[in-house]
């Protein structure tokens, strides 16, 4: 009973190793396949620029004319409508990164697009990112030489202070400023 068990399992080990490939023929059966398709597609590329070819020399003077003239317009509206979507795609990349924009007057927006007529991502990002962050912090120091803050009486003497002092001590206090709102009354 036990030798029928170890034939059995002995089988299944050899048969599941004969039905799978290696990886390298697993390998090389895609790179087979992935330089058929490199090959079609240059074949491909090479068929399409030469009837483009064909039709161009097919063309008369006036469909020549025709279709430099959808060219020039849609350059146009690209240029036009690429801008105002560069401005965009720089207003929330800026936002995203935390920093400020300078303002678009000084911004050559048309740098920012594509030879396609679409904004460039990578330009864009590399822009921003040359930007100086943001300081989130105070301009400047708070509450320093911005004027008297706390009480007036704050740090001046008053009279039963003045009493249980030397005169040389009241004098020195005076020169302080320590006695200047017991002098103006206001203690």
């Amino acid at each position: 009973m036990d030798e029928t068990k170890n034939e059995q399992v002995s089988t299944e080990a050899g048969s599941a190793g004969e039905g799978q490939p290696d990886a390298a023929a697993l390998q090389a059966e895609i790179d087979k396949w992935k330089a058929l398709s490199r090959k079609n597609e240059d074949r491909f590329k090479q068929a399409s620029s030469e009837l483009e070819g064909f039709r161009q020399s097919q063309m008369t003077d006036t469909e020549k004319a025709i279709e430099a003239a959808k060219v020039e317009a849609r350059n146009a509206a690209l240029s036009e409508v690429g801008t105002k979507l560069v401005n965009a795609e720089l207003r929330a990349a800026s936002s995203a990164a935390g920093v400020t924009l300078p303002g678009a007057e000084y911004l050559n927006l048309s740098s920012f697009l594509g030879e396609d007529g679409n904004p460039d991502s990578a330009r864009i990002e590399a822009f921003v990112s040359s930007l100086p962050k943001s300081n989130s912090g105070a301009a400047y120091a708070q509450n320093i030489g911005l004027g008297r803050q706390g009480s007036p009486a704050a740090g001046q003497l008053t009279r039963e202070d003045l009493s249980r002092m030397s005169p040389r001590e009241i004098n020195e206090a005076r020169k302080a400023g320590k006695c200047d709102a017991l002098m103006r009354g206001e203690i």
